[in-house]
């Protein structure tokens, strides 16, 4: 399945008989799930260990990420200390002895990358993680990287996750370029722009940021929605994808992960993140259809204005 399930804000009051959505979304044929040791310090990772223990581990693949730690959400390094704390903190939360992919969830500053490189290299070397990842990072800083890597012998990043969407494209082209060029999957997160292409939010006015949200929506209650995935550029992509939708007899959603899934220059899995299983069976529901090379054309198109400039973007 060419989705991925992520388990990031779970609520208080969850089971312990395990998240719902990582079982709806295995029930549906899914099988690659994605927390961090940072999502809610800790929980998100012991509630998708509980789950796992009910099931059998190799037909699973797990991705978790390190950089905050467990003792402060404000102290965050990528030392062999910490990496190495870390992972053995994951893994017993998760309730097993590997990680299909470990990434590093953000680029730091004050650890030489040799170090933390050298330490993700001991992991592979024991058996606990099996791929390295890299997310929320620069063009150049995958670049130092995977340079780092290939020249000292390090263990490479194989996959990345960065923000991406049909909006949000030219902002990370250079990223996505070095992706294609070395030969890393991207696995992108908010690959909906939070919901914003899913098509349930409207303009309220001329104004690009005036938006009438649904009652109890992220466009709702999160004051950092329209700073982070409203904009011009966003309506009109928006806009494009709608109309494809129409087309197809499918929902906006659906278009706008398949176009994230159907690009060519390398493998894309994009991770939803559905609240409620009407939104999950929507959104697997990107596999089942595909889009024309006309249709992809049109969506990628709307991000310009008739002067072939791109449309104004807030992310």
């Amino acid at each position: 399945m060419a989705l991925r399930q992520g388990v990031r804000r779970r609520r208080r009051d969850e089971p312990r008989g395990g998240p719902r959505a990582p079982r709806r979304f295995a029930d549906a044929g899914g099988n690659f799930i994605d927390t961090a040791n940072g999502y809610g310090d800790g929980r998100s990772e012991t509630w998708i260990g509980e789950w796992l223990d009910e099931r059998d581990r190799e037909d699973y693949v797990i991705a978790s990420k390190v950089y905050w730690t467990q003792e402060s959400r404000f102290q965050e390094n990528l030392s062999r200390k910490t990496i190495r704390a870390e992972i053995e903190g994951t893994l017993d939360r998760l309730g097993t002895d590997y990680l299909d992919v470990y990434y590093i969830h953000r680029w730091d500053d004050e650890t030489p990358i040799e170090e933390t490189l050298d330490a993700l290299s001991a992991l592979v070397d024991e058996g606990k993680v099996n791929s390295l990842g890299a997310s929320t990072m620069a063009a150049w800083q995958l670049t130092k990287a995977l340079w780092k890597a290939d020249a000292e012998g390090f263990e490479r990043f194989d996959v990345t996750q960065p923000l991406y969407h049909a909006a949000y494209e030219r902002d990370v082209a250079d990223y996505l370029d070095v992706c294609a060029d070395q030969g890393l999957a991207v696995c992108p997160y908010s690959p909906l722009a939070g919901g914003f292409l899913t098509g349930k939010y409207e303009r309220a006015g001329e104004d690009a940021y005036d938006v009438t949200a649904p009652e109890g929506s992220r466009g709702q209650i999160d004051e950092l929605f329209s700073d982070y995935y409203v904009s011009e550029r966003g309506w009109h992509v928006l806009d494009a994808v709608r109309e494809v939708a129409a087309e197809l007899d499918a929902t906006p959603a659906q278009v706008a992960l398949r176009w994230l899934i159907e690009r060519e220059a390398f493998t894309c899995v994009p991770i939803v993140g559905a609240r409620t299983p009407d939104q999950l069976a929507e959104n697997l529901g990107a596999v089942d259809i595909s889009l024309s090379a006309d249709q992809r054309r049109r969506i990628r198109n709307a991000r310009y204005d008739e002067g072939g400039d791109y449309h104004e973007s807030s992310a």
